[in-house]
């Protein structure tokens, strides 16, 4: 991993985790699922018409669109959807901390359902990432948080560790810009549904609401997603997953700064489990593939 790899992940885990901070903050203004289709319409659009300035095309191999559809749906509809649905209820450094146990759930489905070998640091990581997780929502119920809001962000981070699980190595082959543009098209339609059904639009627009959501649009939208794609293809997804151990930290963190949530000590020593766990569990995957 070179200092362009290195540079890329740090890059990739504070964008990451500062969308949390973006989303908490346009979703106590505007509907969720509204808000959510038009960033991934402004989004996709801009992404397609990048790619195609590029000379990227959309003849996309099998496993490319399938790769589309299934982040589409559950990366984009189902992952961010339902957080953005919670985070009308508990507090953006909880809702990262949730998210960021992504790789321990990939690690576990992998053990489960591949019989992927991960050792014992592996099986150790594992298990304190979870412990981590318990110690940072159940101070967090103590504190008065929604239970809804934290089903929420469980079931939002299954259905991105899925979608991980089901594009292994989908994504190769060229036309990458292109791939993260089509995907969000693919929210935005799945989205729209219950956003028409449930949700009606009338929002007071204010800076503070229109930097959030230009934010969210540019940078974890386009960016993050771009970010994360050439990094993989660049250094694999095992090395490319490291990062995310950074994640509990930097969302912690963004969120104290911008919308100046509080942390505790049990906050903090969560946060050392979690990102302690997360990195045995990639270490030992790195092991075992040497």
């Amino acid at each position: 991993m070179d200092f362009r790899a290195l540079a890329s992940g740090i890059a990739f885990a504070l964008i990451w985790s500062s969308a949390f901070s973006s989303a908490r903050i346009i979703v106590l203004e505007a509907p969720p699922f509204t808000s959510l289709a038009i960033r991934f319409a402004i989004s996709g659009s801009i992404g397609i018409a990048i790619a195609a300035c590029l000379g990227q095309t959309i003849r996309l191999t099998r496993d490319q669109w399938r790769a589309t559809a299934v982040f589409g749906t559950c990366q984009n509809a189902i992952y961010l959807g339902v957080n953005f649905v919670a985070m009308q209820w508990i507090a953006a450094s909880l809702a990262a901390i949730i998210a960021s146990t992504m790789p321990l759930i990939v690690a576990f489905f992998n053990r489960v359902i591949f019989r992927e070998r991960i050792g014992r640091m592996g099986a150790f990581g594992l298990i304190a990432g979870f412990l981590g997780v318990v110690l940072v929502v159940s101070d967090r119920l103590d504190a008065s948080a929604e239970l809804a809001g934290i089903v929420l962000c469980i079931l939002g981070v299954l259905g991105l560790s899925i979608a991980t699980l089901t594009v292994r190595n989908a994504v190769s082959g060229g036309n990458l810009l292109m791939i993260v543009g089509l995907q969000m098209l693919v929210g935005c339609a799945i989205l729209a549904v219950p956003a028409a059904i449930f949700e009606t639009w009338n929002v007071e627009w204010s800076l503070k609401l229109g930097a959030a959501f230009a934010y969210s649009i540019l940078v974890p939208g386009l960016i993050a997603t771009w970010i994360w794609f050439q990094l993989v293809d660049r250094v694999g997804a095992t090395r490319a997953s490291a990062f995310h151990f950074l994640n509990p930290f930097f969302g912690v963190a963004v969120a104290a700064a911008l919308l100046g949530e509080s942390m505790d000590l049990g906050d903090i020593g969560g946060v050392a489990v979690i990102s302690a766990g997360i990195l045995a569990v990639q270490l030992s995957k790195r092991k075992s593939t040497a």
